[in-house]
């Protein structure tokens, strides 16, 4: 099988890292104003030091592109006109926009930089993709909305253009992310085409009838609860050969808001699948599923990519995400003298509790033989947040990239 591009996304310069260490060819990041995702916390991706993160993706071996996808007004047109000189400077592998404004700036100012056309164009046909190559983008990143055969025809009517789908993440109800209502929930102020979606379908909602204005009724369907706004997440793992054999040269994961662990855990998890798959081993992709319930989902679905996208895709209990394993801790720094390891505790860890560690090249079972606290005294609990030192009867044969969870897939996951 023919190679195929992994893509992960990097809110910050962190994840960034950790993307392209579990196993990304390439990370998409944006820069505040400019991008549909509002990042909130870590080393921050800015026009300032965006030449920074591209560079380092560049040292660890992977690509770069540098997203400008929100819907642009003037005012918009002229803030990015007056802050392009950085984005030229810091050369990423591509631009991912939507708006034709934004298409004319880039070309006019980056002449040599690739455009890939981002989802929010809603690009469903060949005719739309031949548009595209016709103007001068080299990828087009189709809909969500799209069944595999339908991939697979593009590609067989425009084989000169790259192709790249979602496989994997959170799904907007709105067509390929194309909402307002966050918008007017908000009064304008959380847009969600500049960043800052409320994730108003992530609500629970109760009907009322106007002439009873206190009475209020959930709305339910099949007794399964009142979210009916909220789709179930992304999850094509198993269906990535059909994918790759359709013709898709990208498969992206969703995810620049989510956190570190989920970053790290979706790339390893992809990462297995498509080197197995490229070797010729199909039989087995269920297994990357199981690994892909244990981080932060809604219930997985296959969406429309079997053309049959139906009630079964809504995650009508819960809005939120569940992980089917929680995130223990992250490995800051080894002591080598007594065997101890500083950790950053995520979630309480207990003295004798079972965990597995994953790193890049790593996955195992092991245990808490001993903790340690600041001032080097024994205790048996270390409380989320908490800086402490650990000690494992098994320990990870590079601990750089290293990530502690519980064992197995909570119940609470579908």
């Amino acid at each position: 099988m023919r190679e195929v591009e992994l893509l992960l996304p990097a809110g910050n310069m962190e994840k960034l890292e950790y993307a392209i260490k579990y196993g990304a060819n390439a990370v998409y990041l944006g820069v505040v104003d400019f991008s549909l995702r509002a990042m909130r916390k870590g080393e921050l991706i800015t026009p300032d030091n965006l030449k920074q993160a591209i560079e380092l993706a560049h040292s660890l071996g992977a690509k770069a592109y540098l997203t400008l996808n929100i819907f642009a007004f003037n005012n918009d047109i002229k803030l990015l006109e007056s802050c392009i000189d950085k984005f030229k400077e810091a050369a990423p592998d591509a631009v991912i926009l939507s708006d034709f404004g934004i298409f004319n700036l880039v070309r006019r100012y980056m002449p040599q930089t690739p455009v890939h056309v981002s989802t929010q164009t809603n690009t469903l046909n060949y005719e739309s993709v031949k548009f595209w190559r016709d103007l001068g983008a080299s990828r087009v990143i189709l809909a969500r909305e799209l069944p595999i055969k339908d991939i697979a025809e593009i590609r067989r009517q425009v084989p000169d253009i790259e192709l790249e789908c979602f496989v994997h993440g959170a799904q907007c109800v709105s067509f390929s992310g194309r909402c307002l209502l966050s918008d007017y929930f908000s009064k304008g102020e959380r847009k969600a085409n500049h960043g800052n979606c409320s994730q108003p379908c992530r609500w629970s909602y109760k009907l009322v009838e106007s002439t009873r204005p206190n009475e209020y009724y959930e709305i339910n369907q099949d007794e399964r609860g009142s979210h009916i706004l909220s789709p179930k997440d992304l999850c094509l793992v198993e269906y990535l050969p059909q994918l790759i054999e359709a013709g898709v040269d990208s498969l992206k994961i969703e995810g620049r808001t989510k956190s570190l662990y989920y970053v790290s855990a979706t790339a390893k998890a992809y990462r297995g699948a498509i080197d197995e798959i490229l070797s010729g081993k199909t039989d087995d992709l269920h297994k990357y599923f199981v690994e892909l319930q244990k981080v932060g989902n809604r219930g997985y679905t296959q969406g429309f990519a079997l053309g049959d996208n139906n009630g079964e895709s809504y995650s009508y209990d819960i809005s939120k995400g569940l992980a089917g394993a929680d995130f223990l801790c992250e490995f800051k720094r080894f002591k080598t003298d007594d065997d101890y390891y500083l950790v950053k505790i995520k979630n309480k860890m207990l003295l004798n509790d079972e965990i597995e560690i994953i790193t890049p090249h790593e996955q195992f079972k092991t245990k808490v033989i001993s903790i340690k606290n600041e001032q080097g005294e024994e205790v048996e609990v270390a409380n989320t947040n908490d800086d402490i030192y650990m000690k494992f009867s098994q320990n990870p044969q590079d601990y750089k990239y290293a990530l502690a969870r519980t064992i197995g897939v909570k119940q609470h996951v579908s």
